[in-house]
């Protein structure tokens, strides 16, 4: 008896076996938890410390530069803060600098969910593990202006090079997930940021230049940060595994 011949099911232009499912996110959320409770779990997850300063900083850059204003530097210290320095005026006037307040809290989650979006293709894991490292020596070159961030960037970007070029096709894809699940992550942990006025010694936070550039308080944007971010997380996810 003969059985008809069954053609590999495409998607756009995909193989569905060259899709990965939700098993590998579950499980880099997972180790993320993990990591986050056990005895020196946060020197492990250190590296995705410092990425996710640099997803802030940068948010708050290339903002700056998307409204007319001229990104000048940015700074990452040991301790993970950093800083990012601009000049210029800007497109919008009070709005348009509220809009650089805010991209920088909601960079981290919108480039996770960026990761997130391209962990479902083994090729576009690839291609995004390439392009997050090379703009993460690209960035050193133009804009990294502290020692230790001219040390610890270009090395991220090098070792996420060398997973996209050396790495097998699994551990690409749950490094491309495990990444987008931290860069999300990392907003709710310094949700005290995003409710507090202050960011240091005569330092405001975020949320507070957004309180002196527009009105009501910096809690209110504080918490519209936080959905935010949610809300990005949780599209990102229901976009990439609804036919999961």
């Amino acid at each position: 008896m003969k059985y008809p011949h069954k053609a590999p099911l495409f998607e756009g232009t995909l193989f569905v076996d060259d899709r990965m499912g939700l098993t590998w996110l579950i499980a880099a959320a997972i180790a993320t938890i993990l990591l986050w409770h056990v005895p020196f779990g946060n020197y492990i997850l250190y590296p995705f410390t410092i990425l996710a300063t640099w997803f802030h900083e940068m948010g708050h850059g290339l903002a700056a530069l998307l409204l007319g204003g001229d990104f000048q530097q940015l700074k990452i210290s040991p301790n993970g803060s950093g800083v990012a320095y601009y000049s210029g005026g800007l497109f919008l006037g009070p709005i348009g600098s509220a809009l650089v307040a805010a991209a920088g809290p909601l960079g981290p989650p919108i480039a996770g969910a960026i990761l997130i979006l391209a962990s479902r293709s083994f090729k576009t894991a690839t291609l995004s593990l390439k392009i997050l490292g090379g703009f993460l020596i690209v960035s050193t070159l133009i804009w990294v202006r502290s020692l230790f961030g001219l040390v610890a960037i270009p090395l991220l970007g090098f070792i996420i090079l060398g997973i996209a070029l050396g790495a097998n096709r699994w551990l690409q894809g749950f490094a491309i997930q495990f990444l987008g699940v931290q860069a999300c992550v990392s907003t709710y942990l310094q949700l005290d940021y995003l409710f507090s006025s202050s960011a240091g010694p005569g330092l405001h936070s975020d949320s507070a230049q957004i309180q002196h550039l527009l009105f009501l308080p910096y809690w209110f944007w504080g918490g519209l940060m936080a959905i935010a971010s949610l809300v990005i997380l949780v599209q990102s996810l229901r976009i990439a595994y609804r036919s999961a």
